[in-house]
């Protein structure tokens, strides 16, 4: 895949740099501000863009907004932000408004090389990626009004795997359970969380993003 690259840390960028190209992808830019992002991803033509979401000049948002931004004006691209924490309402910004080629990782992540590499396939292939630790905080809720308490264990293990971005097929290998039961849990957790009638890709991680919304 062509990718471009936005970390103001140098030595991270390059380590981003290097990894991708051994493994065959393309780096087309390798940047350290948002400004400089916007404007090669208006220059070139990226599968994905993978940005920090705190850039220069004023270390708050910059690459979320520059990632947001990409995501109006060109949906084609993946997008895959990297946070040095679980920032709830930046990930809220960046997946409300799409379920589809956008991720959402911690930086730790990126040392796991091979779950790295697999995130960003399954932007590019138009899916979504969220952290496990992103989607682990989310799910911890325990208010009477959150429609998870109505979940199963084994349903809510099968939601976790599921807003990771997982196909079916993953999860059962992930949960090590068939394929039949993964979509028998599928079925309970859309009638439960009320998107039996929602169709498309979208619900998938629709019941995570109903929370983000919060």
């Amino acid at each position: 895949m062509r990718v471009i690259l936005a970390e103001d840390s140098t030595l991270l960028r390059e380590g981003l740099v290097r990894l991708l190209a051994e493994e065959g992808h393309e780096v087309l830019a390798a940047v350290g501000d948002a400004e400089a992002l916007l404007a090669e991803v208006g220059a070139k033509t990226p599968d994905v863009v993978v940005t920090d979401i705190r850039m220069p000049p004023d270390h708050t948002d910059g690459g979320l907004r520059a990632a947001v931004r990409i995501r109006e004006l060109r949906p084609e691209i993946g997008v895959v932000v990297l946070s040095q924490y679980v920032e709830r309402n930046y990930a809220a910004q960046l997946l409300t408004s799409s379920a589809e080629r956008v991720g959402y990782l911690l930086k730790d992540r990126v040392a796991q090389v091979e779950e790295f590499l697999d995130a960003l396939e399954r932007v590019h292939a138009g899916g979504a990626a969220i952290d496990p630790e992103v989607v682990r905080q989310l799910l911890i809720r325990t208010t009477h009004a959150d429609p998870l308490t109505r979940l199963t264990p084994r349903e809510r293990t099968v939601l976790e795997a599921l807003a990771e971005g997982h196909t079916n097929a993953a999860i059962g290998q992930k949960l090590h359970i068939s394929l039949s039961a993964v979509e028998k849990n599928l079925n309970a957790i859309f009638d439960k969380l009320g998107l039996s009638r929602t169709t498309g890709y979208s619900r998938r991680v629709l019941a995570v993003l109903r929370y983000l919304e919060s």
